[in-house]
């Protein structure tokens, strides 16, 4: 019997508003590789057609087969249709259609699914609701909602292409979820048993408990490894002064090839040296005219980077500025924050502080400004 040519629509086009920060929620890294590309791998077997913004699309998914990404649209239903309409022409005989911002499929999801559309027009995992439901009015309840046949949805959800294709075509706006629309036109959706595991990542918390599951089934697997970093910059007038990717109000500015920011090349270094590879010079050298003025937050991006691509994770990064002014502290929360966002991570995991050398020595004098990092990185062991 030949089997079903099976597509997968894979939604990577949300801001995560909820979430915050300058990186969408399905680019995160989790467990070394993003969010996108675990919900990507576990569409296996599947043609992947993703949505989204094609440069974020293909730096996370590098490596893995997929068609080329369409753009999305202004709600999740145009979205849906972008990548729907993407496969017409190749017209598949079943699509996937996933959130990506769901790592983590159960093994046999698919499996179940597929089976039900042997004798459904659409089929979608669930969980049934176990919490007591209330109805609120004024800020007050209103009624009690029985709880009994209540599920809830979870993706991928599985159709046959032509049938959901029909309906986003003629489908008014408005719809939340795919099945909806066959529910609407008198169309039978089944339901695969779902997972507390197939965690949507809305807010930070969500990513924290993905990371707990994903450890737990890695354990005896990793390694964990340290890193340091060193740096130092003169004052220089007639710069701006950044650190740690904040420009500071300061009537100095650092001196050096690229924007000098101190802190970050501390940090890229410890990174560097936990993943033995060599030291930030080595991957952007001054003498290259490239990286003159540069951004130092194109550094601490590529160095996020080296520890997805061996697999890795940053446990936890501490940066340490010395110097006699300006004073960090009023804006050491913010380079903290500016610092996680670059790192894919969340602030919980970064610290930024800062200390003087009681007026001895460069940085004493005032002479200029000097950092130290250490970075704690697990990999898995080779």
């Amino acid at each position: 019997m030949q089997q079903p040519k099976i597509a997968a629509v894979l939604l990577a086009a949300g801001t995560g508003t909820r979430f915050g920060g300058e990186v969408a929620k399905q680019y995160r890294a989790l467990g070394g590789r993003t969010v996108l590309r675990h919900a990507a791998e576990s569409l296996a077997g599947a043609v992947i057609q993703p949505v989204g913004d094609a440069a974020a699309i293909e730096v996370a998914l590098a490596g893995l087969p997929h068609r080329e990404p369409v753009p999305g649209g202004a709600t999740r239903q145009a979205s849906v249709r972008a990548g729907l309409e993407a496969l017409a022409e190749e017209a598949p005989d079943i699509v996937l259609i996933h959130d990506g911002a769901r790592p983590f499929v159960p093994a046999g999801t698919l499996a179940a699914l597929l089976a039900l559309l042997e004798t459904h027009d659409g089929a979608i995992p669930a969980l049934p609701v176990t919490d007591t439901l209330k109805r609120a009015a004024d800020g007050r309840i209103a009624a009690t909602v029985p709880r009994e046949d209540l599920f809830r949805a979870q993706t991928p959800q599985a159709f046959r292409f032509a049938t959901i294709l029909a309906l986003h075509r003629s489908a008014a706006p408005g719809a939340t979820d795919d099945a909806s629309l066959l529910e609407a036109a008198g169309l039978s959706v089944g339901l695969a048993p779902g997972d507390e595991r197939n965690i949507k990542i809305t807010v930070p918390e969500d990513l924290d408990r993905m990371e707990r599951l994903l450890r737990e089934t890695e354990t005896g697997k990793t390694e964990t490894r340290t890193g340091t970093g060193f740096d130092v910059h003169a004052f220089a007038a007639a710069r701006p002064l950044v650190l740690c990717g904040v420009t500071i109000p300061h009537d100095q500015g650092l001196a050096g090839h690229s924007d000098a920011d101190v802190g970050i090349h501390a940090l890229c270094d410890a990174i560097y040296g936990a993943l033995a590879e060599g030291d930030i010079g080595r991957h952007f050298p001054p003498s290259d005219a490239e990286w003159k003025d540069a951004d130092s937050a194109r550094f601490l991006r590529h160095a996020a980077g080296r520890i997805a691509a061996r697999g890795g994770r940053l446990v936890n990064a501490d940066v340490t500025l010395i110097c006699e002014r300006p004073k960090i502290g009023p804006h050491a929360a913010t380079m903290q924050a500016r610092l996680a966002d670059l790192l894919g991570t969340e602030p919980a995991r970064i610290s930024v502080k800062a200390t003087t050398t009681e007026r001895l020595g460069f940085t004493g004098r005032g002479e200029g400004i000097a950092a130290q990092a250490a970075v704690a990185i697990e990999l898995p062991r080779g």
